[in-house]
């Protein structure tokens, strides 16, 4: 038995299609091969045709492994970040529990 995909919804797999072309341009632009990435990363080149075509079945690591090649590692960082929703939720001074609620 497979693993299952993860089903995205259409604005998702969007996202994902153009963090695989951002990190193919960034390839292009360092002017290295996909046999040197794939080398480089330790992962097939099929994998990395598929993380260049922003497949929501590769691992978060393996687009990790990718982006330590290309030098752009601390890119995820930037992830949230500047959380607006978050800091508007703190700042209204809104209780989050640390658990959600006991089923009854």
């Amino acid at each position: 038995m497979g693993r299952q995909k993860p089903v995205l919804l259409p604005k998702h797999k969007k996202l994902l299609r153009e963090l695989g072309e951002n990190i193919k341009l960034a390839r292009l632009r360092r002017k290295l091969s996909t046999a040197q990435v794939s080398e480089r990363a330790n992962i097939s080149r099929p994998t990395l045709h598929s993380i260049e075509k922003g497949s929501e079945s590769v691992s978060i690591g393996l687009y990790l492994q990718v982006l330590v090649v290309l030098g752009l590692e601390k890119d995820l960082l930037l992830v949230a970040q500047d959380d607006e929703l978050g800091r508007k939720i703190q700042d209204a001074n809104l209780s989050t529990n640390e658990r959600a609620p006991k089923k009854k």
